[in-house]
C-alpha cells in the first residue's frame, strides 16, 4: 500500500499534525494531483474553526493548489486531460451541474459548490483528488508557488475588477493592502485604472506605489477615507479586500455617482450603510465570489502577460501549523505557501 503525507486538523480549532494516509485513487471524472504547492488563505480558518456548516474532521484544508496530474480517473483523458500536466485547483473546486445557477452557466455560485477542504480533502497534502471541472492549466512561465495563490486570491481580485463597472481611466480604489489587496493594486494598474491604494498608516505607501498605485490613502489620517476619495474626484469602483465591515463602510461616501462597491473581503459583522447613501447617488453594493476554473485560467494568463505575481513566503508542508499560525497573525507579506518538495 502506497502512502502520502497530509497536514490535518483532528478537531475544530485544533493544531495541524502530519500523518500518513493511503494514496487515494481518482474516480470517474476526477484526477489525482501531485501537489507541488498550496497557498494558505484566511478562509481556511473558517474551515479549521468549523464556522461553515458540514465541515468534517479530521480536516485537510487548502484551496490554492498547484501541482501535476498524477493519475487519471475514467473519462478524464477523453476530456483532454493528460498525466503530467501542471494544473491549479482554487476555491472553485467543482460544481454540481444541476442547480439553477449551474443551469444558467453561473457555476461559481453553484448551490452545491465543492470547495477543497470543505467538500473534499484539500491541498495541504502531497496528493489530492479533484474533479475535472475544477482544473486550470498553469502557464509554463508561472511557478507553482505563484500559481497556487492566483487560483484564489488572484482570481478573486482580478475577476472582481474586470466584472466591475470600472473602465480604463476611471478612478478605482483598492481597500486593504494584504493578501488580496497587493494583487488587486497590480491588476487595477495593469487594467488602466487610475489606482488608489487604501491601508492603515503610512508604512505601506511606498509599497503601494511600487505595485502600481497612483495614489495612497492612509485610513488612520485625520482626513476620512471618503473625503480623501472625493478630493480625487470620487471612486468609480472600490474593491474592498479588507475583512473589516467598518473599513468597508467608511469608503461608501467616497464613491462617485453611480459608483460601485465590490466586496470581496469576508467579514461576518453587518456593514453600516444607509439606504440614503445609495439612493441619492445611485450607488451599487455588490458581493463578489471567486471565479471558475476558466476565470483562474484567464487570471494566470493576464498575470503572465503583465508580470503580476503574488508576494509569498514559502514553508515546507512539515511546518504547516507554524505557517498557518503566521497567516493568522497577519505577519505574512503577503501570501503563505506550503511546498511538498
Amino acid at each position: 500500500m502506497s502512502t502520502h503525507r497530509v497536514a490535518q486538523v483532528a478537531a475544530p480549532g485544533g493544531t495541524f499534525e502530519i500523518v500518513e494516509r493511503e494514496v487515494p485513487e481518482p474516480g470517474p471524472g476526477h484526477v489525482r494531483v501531485a501537489v507541488d504547492a498550496c497557498g494558505i488563505c484566511h478562509s481556511d480558518a473558517a474551515f479549521v474553526d468549523a464556522a461553515f456548516p458540514g465541515v468534517r474532521f479530521p480536516l485537510v484544508p487548502g484551496h490554492e493548489i498547484a501541482g501535476r496530474i498524477d493519475e487519471l480517473g475514467e473519462g478524464a483523458q477523453s476530456r483532454g486531460w493528460h498525466a503530467g500536466e501542471r494544473v491549479t485547483v482554487g476555491w472553485f473546486g467543482g460544481s454540481c451541474g444541476h442547480c439553477t445557477p449551474c443551469r444558467q452557466g453561473d457555476f461559481i455560485v453553484c448551490e452545491n459548490l465543492k470547495v477543497p477542504g470543505w467538500a473534499y480533502d484539500g491541498g495541504f497534502a502531497e496528493t489530492m483528488i479533484a474533479p475535472m471541472d475544477a482544473l486550470a492549466r498553469i502557464p509554463d512561465a508561472l511557478a507553482s508557488t505563484d500559481a497556487g495563490p492566483l487560483a484564489c486570491a488572484g482570481v478573486t481580485t482580478y475577476n472582481g475588477l474586470r466584472r466591475s463597472s470600472g473602465r480604463p481611466g476611471d478612478l478605482v480604489a483598492v481597500l486593504g493592502l494584504g493578501g488580496l489587496g497587493h494583487l488587486g493594486v497590480q491588476y487595477a494598474a495593469a487594467m488602466g485604472f487610475e489606482t488608489v491604494a487604501i491601508a492603515r498608516g503610512t508604512a505601506k505607501a511606498d509599497l503601494a506605489k511600487q505595485l502600481g498605485a497612483h495614489h495612497y490613502i492612509d485610513s488612520t489620517a485625520d482626513t476620512t477615507v471618503a473625503d480623501a476619495l472625493r478630493s480625487l474626484g470620487g471612486a468609480k469602483v472600490v474593491l474592498a479586500t479588507a475583512g473589516s465591515s467598518d473599513a468597508i463602510t467608511a469608503t461608501v461616501d467616497g464613491l462617485s455617482h453611480r459608483g460601485e462597491l465590490v466586496v470581496i473581503g469576508a467579514a461576518f459583522e453587518p456593514m453600516g450603510i444607509s439606504p440614503v447613501q445609495l439612493i441619492l447617488q445611485g450607488r451599487i453594493v455588490r458581493g463578489h465570489p471567486s471565479g471558475t476554473a476558466q476565470d483562474v485560467h484567464d487570471t494566470m494568463a493576464f498575470s503572465t502577460l503583465h508580470g503580476i505575481r503574488p508576494m509569498t513566503e514559502i514553508m515546507p508542508l512539515d511546518q504547516a501549523d507554524e505557517a498557518y499560525q503566521k497567516m493568522l497573525s497577519g505577519a505574512v507579506r503577503f501570501r503563505m505557501v506550503l511546498t511538498t518538495r
